[in-house]
């Protein structure tokens, strides 16, 4: 999908160089419909230009910054050598993401309905594939604030986690749960069973596993740290609350003590 419209003066763009002049170098914006663009021989590179050849080719792909924009003569001014090697590298990642989340989404969606989710995210995430890449970790809550409807949100939210990896973090926390009834044991393992049933977040993942008496890991699996420690907490209050339902105590640390004893 290509942008309609014109893009910003300072913004880099990706182009592919159409025409080469003695004076400069026309080019083709391929993130936009329709745009084209001029670098003039001084914007090729620093210093004097002797041969602009020397810089530019024919079906080269550079990335140039937006110089200047006259709509009325359809003109673009672009400059080459105001690009550094940092920026170029990621304007190019950036546009080889989003023809990726053009491809995934044109097999999902069709003409209108895809031009229609496709706009809706780039409005609200800037690009397509940032939304993906948002949506594979939070997500349908993610497409929903970008205004698609919830069965678009939830197409969206498949294809994202079908084609984006995102890494996950894991943290872990140690609780001590005590027993003096006859059936202790069991009353644990009735409590550890139900905090590890717990259904938290659609990214999250809990497990449990014995240390040492009366000592018990909590481990979660998440997109990001807060999730993970927060479900940590959240599952150690739950197995305290309910050992001491059935008059047990409990006790939660960040680290084994087992360990340092």
């Amino acid at each position: 999908m290509k942008y309609t419209g014109w893009p910003e003066i300072g913004e880099p763009v990706v182009c592919k160089v159409t025409e080469i002049e003695d004076h400069g170098a026309y080019c083709d914006l391929v993130e936009y419909e329709d745009k084209e663009g001029f670098i003039h021989v001084s914007e090729v590179a620093s210093g004097w230009v002797k041969y602009i050849r020397d810089h530019v080719q024919e079906d080269q792909t550079a990335v140039c910054k937006v110089l200047d924009i006259d709509e009325d003569s359809q003109q673009i001014d672009l400059s080459l050598k105001d690009v550094n090697d940092h920026q170029r590298q990621e304007k190019i990642q950036e546009w080889k993401n989003e023809q990726k989340a053009d491809k995934w989404l044109g097999m999902e969606f069709e003409d209108e309905e895809f031009s229609e989710v496709a706009e809706a995210l780039i409005n609200r995430y800037g690009t397509m594939y940032d939304a993906l890449e948002e949506g594979a970790v939070q997500g349908e809550k993610v497409f929903e604030d970008a205004g698609v409807s919830d069965t678009q949100a939830e197409r969206l939210t498949e294809v994202a986690r079908e084609n984006i990896n995102v890494p996950y973090v894991e943290t872990e926390g140690f609780v001590d749960l005590e027993s003096t009834a006859a059936d202790g044991v069991d009353d644990i393992m009735d409590v550890l069973e139900s905090v590890d049933d717990f259904e938290g977040e659609d990214d999250l993942t809990l497990e449990i596993e014995y240390v040492s008496a009366p000592e018990y890991r909590i481990k979660a699996k998440a997109h990001d740290y807060k999730t993970a420690n927060k479900a940590v907490e959240e599952a150690a209050e739950r197995a305290i609350e309910g050992i001491e339902d059935v008059g047990g105590s409990g006790e939660y640390h960040e680290e084994s003590q087992t360990a340092e004893s």
